[in-house]
């Protein structure tokens, strides 16, 4: 009689609920991520995801196929991400993502649509010169320009591009006026800037190092916030005359707003072992970049205040894309 109660009982009482597992944490990703580069391929953008690939590959358990999608100043690419749907393709960007919303007033999709998933690396503009030049330094070139109101030019890769944002910045800042020169690339303005046919130029110092190593660039200063460890030696703008000016060339990783948080996670704790990795990150700096420190929080954050920095850039100076 007992024990027939005691079968009652339990018979009566609620079924516990199953342990939740983080399942999806664990299965994703179930076949080879997309990774979208909204530019076209041998680009440091391109590169440091393909130095990339194979460790988060490896950390993953699936393969990284990377995609080029470029046009439009990487637009196109970034709405393909956004519009994928697809909880396996993930998008590279540049500090682009951040000027693009001021440039392009009708962007074909919403900031909203794409997350942070992890900070990647910094790729430092240097501001540089001729050999022949007769301007030694920040302080000089500023001093150039306030003599002659339009007369010194700077070079760029086209309009909108970093270098010419941070020619724009600068100039503003400086309170003088300088005439841009845009180039369709990068190769063609430095090679009018080697030939003295502009006077100026923050390139990257990807194309710019080997130059200045050469003798045929002179390198004033980095534009970004820390001195380029590249060239520690080299003053910053903002240490050599400019206080307070920075730009900071950032490349990082996002993913459409459906993926899952735990798969974000997962990604993301995958990014940033990889940047800890002695060997990574010396092939980085092959290419001129330096990983960035921070995580997907403090990476949303920056998106966020750039987005608003470059929009009054981009109004104050009136610059419209290509």
């Amino acid at each position: 009689m007992r024990r027939r109660t005691l079968l009652s009982g339990l018979a009566a009482a609620p079924l516990a609920a199953p342990a939740i597992r983080p399942a999806l944490a664990q299965a994703w990703p179930e076949r080879p991520l997309r990774v979208i580069v909204p530019f076209p391929p041998g680009g440091a953008i391109d590169a440091m995801i393909r130095l990339l690939a194979p460790d988060l590959g490896a950390a993953l358990g699936q393969p990284l196929v990377v995609e080029n999608r470029a046009g439009a100043g990487g637009t196109i690419g970034t709405e393909a991400a956004a519009r994928s749907g697809d909880q396996h393709t993930l998008l590279m960007v540049s500090m682009a993502h951040a000027v693009n919303p001021a440039l392009y007033p009708r962007l074909p999709y919403d900031g909203a649509d794409l997350v942070a998933v992890a900070p990647v690396a910094v790729v430092p503009n240097l501001l540089v010169v001729p050999a022949a030049s007769p301007i030694r330094d920040t302080a000089g070139l500023i001093a150039a320009a306030r003599r002659t109101p339009g007369g010194i030019t700077y070079a760029s890769a086209g309009n909108g591009t970093s270098i010419h944002l941070a020619g724009a910045l600068f100039a503003a800042m400086a309170g003088v006026d300088m005439t841009h020169v845009p180039y369709r690339g990068s190769g063609p303005a430095i090679a009018d800037l080697l030939a003295g046919r502009v006077d100026c130029m923050f390139d990257s110092v990807t194309s710019a190092a080997p130059h200045v190593a050469g003798g045929r660039l002179r390198a004033l200063a980095a534009t970004t916030a820390e001195r380029a460890e590249a060239l520690p030696a080299l003053p910053t703008v903002g240490e050599a005359g400019l206080p307070g000016y920075a730009v900071d060339p950032w490349f990082a990783m996002l993913a459409p707003r459906d993926l899952p948080a735990a798969a974000r996670q997962r990604m993301e704790a995958a990014v940033l072992g990889a940047l800890r990795d002695g060997g990574i990150r010396e092939k980085l700096a092959g290419i001129g970049a330096q990983p960035m420190p921070g995580d997907a929080a403090s990476l949303q954050g920056l998106i966020a205040a750039e987005t608003r920095k470059w929009a009054e850039v981009v109004q104050r100076a009136g610059i419209r894309a290509d």
